[in-house]
């Protein structure tokens, strides 16, 4: 099947690939805290409030994927929210391709539409193209438009050639391809996407990832803002990430760069040795060396006569390159000899673990 045409859906030209799309500045929100009826009798001033967004400040550039992490109640759904201008913030200012979602609601429902990942907002009984042009009347594309636009963003999507099926007869993934499909029509500048995976298997997760990346974003050039918990989400989909705890934003940028900066310098060795004297001469301070080379070396697991040895290698890549250099120069037989990634769990802990410490973020 041929590629389909690109759609004019959010065309941002590749030379301002830096252009500032979504700009939060000190944006907060606040929520009243449930209290029982017989406090609110006996109290009805006593209103107690929990922060769910505090003061958060970041940009997102036109074209990127742009992700949201932290742990559940971290504030990224209040966050996505209040940009598809369904929460109204307390204090500070966003605004989404130039419009202030305070001031200008309905400009910036016309550039950002929010995804919603639930399939039951979907009519099962009817075909996709039925879905769609419903939902095109709906959001009051003009008459003579919405045969053309359904034609397009079906095959966007890779759905041209089941838009006549009956919705309920579709798998999990394909549900998915016809929710971004419809959030197309109004042809928007920015999407939002809130764990859009969560319900599909890992195989059509992987697919529908790489539709986002390839279709959406990179021949469509829309900018996604993405709130997951998928670990080849943050680290292989989003251009840069923002970790997000208590409402407060402690870290942007890339994955990879992030994870850098947080992780240890650990390793894995392989080896049929791992009681090798060259390994204990490691752990020692050299002669006239403040430290020794490696620490904390502990053993994992043996397979087939390999022992995998984990240990700490201070100093970076140099470092690592002289442990090696002392390993085969001493005879010890090295079958592998690489860095541990940190995962996503450890990536979000260890950077709340750095970040200043609050109170419970509630206010009197």
């Amino acid at each position: 099947m041929s590629a389909p045409a690109a759609l004019p859906v959010g065309r941002v030209d590749t030379a301002r690939r830096d252009t500032c799309v979504v700009s939060l500045r000190g944006l907060t929100k606040h929520f009243s805290v449930r209290r029982p009826w017989v406090d609110v009798l006996r109290h009805p001033f006593a209103a107690e409030r929990v922060t769910v967004v505090r003061d958060v400040t970041c940009d997102v550039k036109a074209g990127e994927f742009f992700g949201l992490l932290g742990p559940n109640g971290a504030g990224k759904t209040t966050l996505l929210k209040m940009l598809a201008t369904l929460i109204v913030p307390d204090s500070g200012t966003a605004t989404v391709g130039g419009f202030d979602v305070v001031r200008d609601p309905a400009a910036v429902r016309r550039v950002l539409t929010p995804v919603i990942s639930d399939e039951r907002s979907l009519h099962w009984r009817l075909s996709a193209a039925e879905n769609l042009r419903l939902f095109a009347t709906l959001c009051s594309v003009p008459v003579r438009e919405v045969a053309g636009r359904v034609a397009d963003v079906l095959g966007v999507v890779g759905l041209d050639q089941t838009g006549s099926q009956l919705v309920g007869t579709f798998s999990s993934g394909m549900k998915q391809r016809l929710l971004i499909a419809r959030a197309l029509l109004s042809r928007p500048r920015v999407l939002i996407l809130d764990e859009p995976t969560r319900s599909l298997d890992p195989v059509s997760a992987r697919s529908f990832r790489g539709f986002l990346r390839d279709e959406i974003v990179g021949r469509q050039r829309c900018t996604v803002l993405l709130a997951t918990h998928n670990a080849e989400e943050a680290f292989e989909l989003c251009d840069r990430i923002a970790v997000l705890n208590r409402g407060e934003l402690l870290a942007v940028g890339r994955a990879s760069a992030l994870a850098r900066d947080v992780a240890d310098d650990r390793y894995d060795l392989w080896t049929t040795q791992p009681r090798h004297p060259a390994l204990d001469v490691l752990s020692r301070p050299a002669s006239g060396a403040a430290a020794p080379l490696v620490h904390h070396v502990r053993l994992l697991d043996e397979d087939d006569g390999w022992t995998r040895l984990r240990m700490d290698v201070p100093g970076g890549p140099a470092q690592a390159a002289r442990v090696v250099d002392v390993l085969t120069c001493a005879g010890v037989p090295v079958a592998r000899f690489e860095r541990v990634g940190v995962s996503l769990a450890e990536l979000i802990e260890r950077i709340v673990a750095r970040a200043p410490h609050r109170g419970g973020g509630r206010d009197a």
